[in-house]
């Protein structure tokens, strides 16, 4: 029988509780101490890096991809002047809580490997500055091209090599196409010669159609520089004197969660339903559209629109960019898509003549087609490809020879690489009968923009094919 009363096993529980009590006092002020201590050590270190994300291959393929850095301190602002990035490209700074962020304004150049370095930055609380830095490397360049054949079309897609290209989709008639950062989208013609939108990823995979309108003909087709978004004009098939949809302006989400929702009608109240051109505005929601009056409106997509007068078309808006290339009446104006205002285009330094087509740049001047002239004012049939700077200063960056015929030019959208369409042997060249013709024979030139040479950009490939997924407007 055991001796122990009930007052000796109360006080031996009260004994162990005591001990056990002191004990998880004693841990508790050891971690707190060591949390104290730690945390201490932590400032007098100062910032460290604890997670670096970056998407490299987004960041080729659009402005306004980040690279953000999360450290363990909450951080002092920090001021542009504290980064550098290299190889040298625009960039913003913003700083929240632990994170300091680098939004790159502008697409980064391809198979190339940047550095980005933090110096001086600090933590709210006292301690040391730390300067940290990470490289990281984007990807080669690939593209998409059309090819036209006797029996079916396909889109190729392929490096700058030409070396490796592969066919992601074919159909028996594809008038045109383009390329978001995460689909293709087709337009075609089916055996009863009907219209249709065909959307895949990038692999040709999961292969889905679009709402359309109706039935008819989608010309225009284009897409915005981010969101998956597409536009484009469609007509009726039985237009007639009664009326019914003539060139009318619709866009269309290419995202998986959209696939069902019908075409966006872009309609502005008192002004013709017509549209003859238009561009989608870089990082904003709004559409500039040029009707079938000459009316130029810069559109939301509710309708509510700002005119912008009288022109004669659009020659562009670089990707990143708020001013559009307009042609009017009185000559080729630069205009202010956040105020309206204007002023002429840039007169270059050297003598070119009338030009064909004007592509702006985000990275500064523009890229102008030019028919080329004999000192007498005589055309030679030859077509020059200049840039020309803000400044005026001019650099020759191609030609096409007389026999050739230049169809459009394009840039890469770092703007590294220049494309030029061209249909050899011009003359004996025959278009097909396609909605949207083209030669039945063309290549497609790359060139590297970047090249010193001062006898012209440095040609690197040559790919037999049409409308490279660069361009963000069909040939012209």
């Amino acid at each position: 029988m055991s001796t122990d009363t009930p007052t000796r096993r109360t006080r031996s529980r009260e004994r162990r509780g005591r001990s056990f009590a002191l004990t998880f006092l004693a841990v508790v002020g050891a971690l707190a101490v060591l949390g104290i201590c730690g945390a201490a050590a932590s400032v007098l270190q100062g910032p460290r890096v604890t997670s670096v994300e970056v998407d490299p291959e987004a960041a080729v393929a659009a402005s306004g991809s980040r690279l953000i850095v999360t450290t363990t301190q909450a951080l002092q602002e920090v001021d542009p002047s504290q980064v550098t990035v290299e190889p040298a490209t625009p960039f913003a700074v913003d700083t929240s809580g632990r994170s300091v962020g680098v939004r790159f304004t502008l697409p980064l150049w391809d198979d190339t490997e940047y550095t980005v370095t933090f110096r001086d930055v600090r933590g709210t609380a006292a301690g040391p500055a730390a300067t940290f830095e990470h490289s990281f490397r984007t990807p080669p360049e690939e593209v998409f091209l059309l090819q036209r054949g006797e029996a079916s079309d396909t889109i190729f897609r392929t490096d700058l090599t030409g070396e490796h290209a592969e066919p992601v989709f074919t159909h028996e008639h594809i008038e045109d196409y383009r390329a978001t950062n995460e689909h293709l989208v087709m337009s075609v013609r089916t055996e009863d010669d009907e219209p249709q939108l065909i959307v895949t990823d990038h692999d040709g995979l999961n292969e889905r159609t679009l709402p359309l309108p109706g039935d008819g003909f989608i010309t225009n087709l284009q897409s915005a520089d981010r969101g998956d978004l597409i536009g484009y004009t469609f007509s009726a098939a039985d237009l007639g004197t009664e009326g019914g949809l003539e060139s009318a302006l619709f866009t269309a989400s290419l995202k998986d969660s959209e696939a069902d929702a019908a075409p966006q009608p872009i309609e502005v109240e008192g002004a013709d339903p017509r549209v003859a051109e238009f561009r989608f505005v870089p990082d904003t929601d709004s559409i500039l559209l040029l009707s079938f009056d000459g009316s130029l409106l810069l559109a939301a997509p509710d309708g509510q629109a700002t005119s912008l007068g009288i022109a004669n078309g659009i020659d562009g808006i670089a990707r990143g960019s708020s001013h559009a290339i307009v042609d009017r009446a009185e000559g080729v104006v630069v205009i202010d898509l956040t105020d309206g205002t204007e002023e002429p285009l840039v007169t270059p330094d050297t003598v070119l003549g009338p030009a064909s087509s004007i592509l702006p740049l985000a990275t500064g001047g523009t890229a102008r087609s030019s028919a080329v002239l004999t000192p007498e004012g005589l055309p030679t049939g030859i077509t020059s490809v200049d840039r020309v700077a803000d400044d005026g200063v001019t650099r020759a960056l191609t030609s096409v020879s007389s026999s050739d015929g230049l169809l459009q030019t394009c840039v890469s959208p770092s703007e590294r690489h220049l494309a030029v369409l061209v249909a050899p042997d011009a003359v004996d060249n025959p278009y097909d009968t396609y909605l949207l013709p083209l030669p039945q024979r063309v290549e497609t030139h790359v060139f590297d923009m970047t090249s010193d040479d001062p006898e012209g950009a440095d040609e690197l490939v040559a790919l037999a094919g049409s409308s490279i997924s660069w361009c963000q407007v069909p040939p012209q």
